[in-house]
């Protein structure tokens, strides 16, 4: 067998040529030639919106009553929203990382943002984790431009310095992608070295959705993959001000969220999917092309920028509102328009599913953590999994100790290693995990504490070691 630096070229390329056969029969069979441009054209493009610290009910299509979404809610009403989608982790970093590869963070040994918090005296030293998106990884990118395709990272990457950057992992061109995990500013001069800067009165949101269309201007006559991972609505909260004092005037005092410049910041977001979306109008290729909208974690809750009530805590945190977050899929001819859909999906689906979606094999030497959605979204089937997992290290100001997760069906186990203890909700009955039910359920506990347990070993996880620098509290 030929080494996997010669066999991935070789099965992609099999797969291509499977691929202008069938158009070639196609073609043969209504009488007419086919060509390259035929077989372009049979590939549907990608745009995959990465909204940061977006949380599970930051949208109106997801139930918020202040924020106004309505070109994400079109895209909802167009497509499938899924109800239990969850990132790979409470924090950014991991979750980017697990979204271009389909891999755990645990596998990648990339478990919390870059460069993480640094806590010398807590109970648990954590382990010498990686700062980078290795090299040796397979992105979404690498895998569709060997198939083809025109790629571009916009926005923010927060996977490693410049030699770890987006143009090290298959993007051909990356417009505002640093080793940064915020912009220093949302207002031009961005001071981003890989985004140039424009009049004072840009704003960084609408400058990626423009490079966006730009993109799509110029490669719509081939396919494409965008990756859209906007700066907002991190911190620093810097938004337009004739959109907060809207805000501001609308917020009541039985509103859940109530900050009228994150309001703000979630409403440029959903006017960059609008503008995507008309760009591919205009071009006549929306038909064509799958559009995924999803978030790299839970709702920062911290300084009440929002909420994500009816879930507990926010990001940082093990508890749901620190991990569901927001999915949306338009694949036009394939997604019931308008569905939704409880299956509990994760970072690690994207990889499989874009990759099939394309029609580009994957190394069968590497092994994927994620499945494919496909059978979920054209309603013929469902995913094979029993469990979806989390394995967090560290630590965080959003609330979390070290940890690890895992959900099967309606169940959450969450392990804090700091004491060994275990919780356990069933999440169908109750969703803002306020009742534990680890010792009502000793057999389910256990049950899923072996499994969870058993993954970790499976992926190679890093686990937390006793800190003997350790200072409890009050000394």
């Amino acid at each position: 067998m030929p080494p996997p630096e010669i066999r991935r070229p070789l099965i992609t390329s099999l797969r291509r040529l499977r691929r202008v056969v069938l158009v070639c029969m196609l073609a043969t069979a209504i009488g007419q030639p086919a060509s390259a441009e035929t077989t372009r054209l049979e590939q549907p493009n990608f745009i995959f919106f990465l909204i940061d610290d977006l949380g599970w009910t930051d949208l109106a299509c997801y139930g918020s009553a202040l924020y106004e979404t309505p070109n994400i809610d079109r895209l909802a009403e167009a497509g499938m929203r899924f109800t239990d989608a969850y990132s790979a982790c409470t924090v950014c970093s991991p979750t980017r990382a697990c979204v271009l590869t389909g891999r755990y963070p645990a596998r990648l040994h990339v478990t919390d943002w870059i460069h993480g918090h640094h806590r010398p005296n807590a109970k648990l030293k954590i382990p010498e984790w990686t700062h980078f998106l290795p090299h040796e990884e397979v992105t979404i990118a690498e895998a569709l431009r060997g198939a083809g395709y025109k790629t571009i990272s916009i926005g923010k990457w927060h996977l490693g310095e410049e030699s770890h950057g987006p143009l090290s992992q298959g993007f051909g061109v990356n417009k505002g992608g640093d080793h940064r995990g915020q912009p220093p500013s949302y207002f031009s001069p961005y001071k981003i070295p890989t985004l140039t800067d424009s009049p004072p009165s840009e704003y960084l949101t609408d400058r990626e959705a423009e490079e966006a269309v730009a993109f799509i201007g110029e490669n719509h006559d081939r396919p494409f993959f965008i990756y859209l991972p906007h700066y907002a609505v991190h911190t620093p909260i810097q938004a337009k001000r004739e959109l907060t004092e809207k805000y501001r005037r609308k917020i009541t005092p039985d509103m859940a969220q109530h900050n009228p410049a994150y309001a703000a910041m979630i409403e440029s977001v959903d006017e960059s999917v609008g503008r995507v979306m008309a760009a591919l109008e205009e071009h006549n290729i929306a038909q064509r092309t799958v559009v995924i909208f999803t978030s790299d974690n839970g709702g920062l809750v911290l300084r009440e920028i929002t909420s994500n009530r009816p879930l507990r805590a926010g990001k940082g945190s093990s508890y749901e509102g620190g991990v569901r977050v927001p999915c949306i899929v338009r694949w036009p001819g394939v997604t019931q328009p308008g569905s939704t859909n409880q299956t509990p999906v994760i970072s690690t689906d994207f990889f499989p599913t874009i990759l099939e979606m394309a029609g580009v094999a994957a190394d069968a030497q590497r092994e994927i953590d994620g499945e494919s959605l496909v059978p979920v979204l054209s309603g013929n089937g469902e995913l094979k999994r029993q469990a979806i997992y989390w394995h967090y290290p560290h630590y965080h100001p959003g609330g979390a100790t070290p940890y690890g997760a895992v959900r099967r069906g309606d169940w959450k186990l969450i392990e804090f290693f700091e004491d060994d203890h275990v919780e356990l909700y069933n999440l169908r009955d109750d969703i803002g995990e306020t009742k534990d039910l680890a010792d009502a359920k000793p057999a389910l506990r256990d049950e899923l504490h072996h499994d969870l347990q058993a993954w970790r070993n499976h992926v190679d996880a890093q686990m937390p070691t006793e800190n003997l620098d350790y200072q409890a509290p009050g000394r």
